[in-house]
């Protein structure tokens, strides 16, 4: 486990979630439990406790409350941190019922107990977060970098401001500025070099690691600390490292997976499926479902469905990327497109092999064609089977132009280098934080 935090999740938000989840089982535990209660309701409401910290844990993770991203903006932080109390009651009432623990409350039950309780975890949990989010401005758990200036450092160096703001501080400096010395200083914990290894000798080396300060390259900076790959860095010799022969030992497990999974979506979702298409073809004149051709395993086509969410004649004039308000997009297909519905019928393309639940998004040929030609290693990704959802996709807004999708490629890499079960946890987790909130649609 300790070789994910800090990789695929930060260990600031590992360190409050363990906090909360502390606090709120303390919280549950003393509302529940009655002063001198005996031993049997101690355990019941023990029981009880871990559930409701286990349950708003898992839903604050979902929502996203566990991203550095949101102690940027403290409206934000306060809609989120409510909306998970609103949401988490409900959910722990069900699953106490569902598990056989009794009543919510074993004795002295209160009509007003519940809003009680979630007005007390509300309010607690509001100001642990202010409390931190200070802390992040005050910049007590900032991870400071200097990168030595060389032209070809300069997409690490705007990587790492518009990376996590208030845990990441970037210094551009000269040469001659970046002595251990300084760089202690200034509290300075990685210096960032194009050829860390072959630019030092042994003798500085060890002069910075005294004084911990991490001598790294920009991609292994871009990889540990952003979770993307540094694509300008890369060379040929990178994608012989991937061991694609440890995922072939997993590669039927995750089929048996995508077959259950899709199957189990299909039958439960097939009442909603049935009058989206009612309302598809109330709407406007054309199909319901909508085929594309994509580009999958190894550049293999095939076709992708979908529900049609713009106008029959959409693409008269040739293939092109969405855009914001795109007018060829119906009334009902705004709707679909903004809460992901109009990709469930990809449900079948997992279902026949040609995708699975979690991998790099399936690309037209004409896009991946024109790509490959302006972003190095671009068609490298489709070393992977693609998915409906993926980490370039939870992480990044919708694509509209090659510098998007140079980004997002940065995203694809990293999946394919770590993919495994922690990570396709995660991700799917997330999704659900991107349709709630209608994150990257259009």
């Amino acid at each position: 486990m300790t070789r994910f935090v800090g990789r695929h999740v930060s260990p600031e938000m590992v360190a409050l979630g363990v906090l909360e989840l502390s606090l709120t089982f303390t919280l549950a535990y003393i509302t529940m439990l009655p002063a001198s209660a005996p031993v049997m309701l101690e355990a019941r409401a023990a029981n009880h406790a871990l559930v409701v910290a286990l349950t708003v844990g898992f839903i604050g993770f979902t929502i996203g409350l566990y991203r550095p991203q949101i102690f940027q903006r403290a409206r934000s932080l306060l809609f989120n941190t409510v909306l998970g109390g609103v949401l988490s009651f409900p959910a722990v009432w069900a699953i106490s019922k569902l598990s056989g623990l009794g009543p919510y409350w074993p004795v002295s039950y209160d009509a007003l107990r519940p809003v009680k309780v979630v007005l007390i975890w509300t309010t607690a949990v509001v100001a642990l977060r202010f409390l931190f989010m200070a802390a992040v401005r005050l910049n007590l758990f900032v991870h400071r970098v200097a990168v030595v200036s060389a032209p070809e450092m300069t997409a690490t160096q705007a990587a790492i401001r518009g990376g996590r703001k208030g845990f990441l501080e970037v210094a551009v400096l000269r040469p001659e500025q970046a002595s251990a010395a300084a760089l202690s200083a200034a509290r300075v914990r990685s210096l960032i070099l194009p050829d860390a290894q072959d630019r030092l000798l042994p003798a500085i080396r060890e002069e910075y690691s005294r004084r911990d300060i991490a001598i790294e390259t920009a991609s292994d900076f871009w990889e540990r600390y952003l979770r993307r790959i540094d694509i300008d860095s890369l060379d040929q010799a990178w994608f012989a490292h991937l061991d694609e022969k440890r995922w072939l030992r997993t590669e039927a497990l995750t089929r048996v997976a995508d077959i259950v999974l899709s199957a189990l979506f299909l039958v439960v979702t097939l009442p909603l499926m049935a009058l989206v298409a009612v309302l598809v073809r109330l709407d406007s004149a054309g199909p319901v479902l909508y085929r594309q051709e994509r580009v999958g395993l190894n550049g293999k086509p095939f076709v992708l469905f979908k529900f049609r969410s713009m106008l029959a004649n959409a693409e008269a004039r040739g293939p092109a990327w969405a855009q914001a308000r795109d007018p060829r997009v119906t009334r009902v297909g705004s709707f679909i497109r903004r809460t992901r519905i109009d990709e469930l019928p990809q449900m079948f393309n997992v279902l026949r092999g040609e995708m699975r639940f979690i991998g790099p998004r399936p690309e037209r040929p004409h896009f991946v064609e024109q790509l490959s030609e302006l972003i190095p290693f671009y068609r490298e990704r489709l070393r992977v089977k693609p998915g409906l959802t993926g980490w370039a996709q939870v992480n990044y807004p919708y694509g509209a132009s090659v510098e998007d999708a140079k980004a997002k490629l940065s995203y694809d890499l990293y999946y394919a280098k770590n993919r495994g079960l922690f990570l396709d946890t995660l991700i799917l987790f997330s999704t659900v934080r991107v349709i709630l909130f209608q994150e990257g649609a259009r």
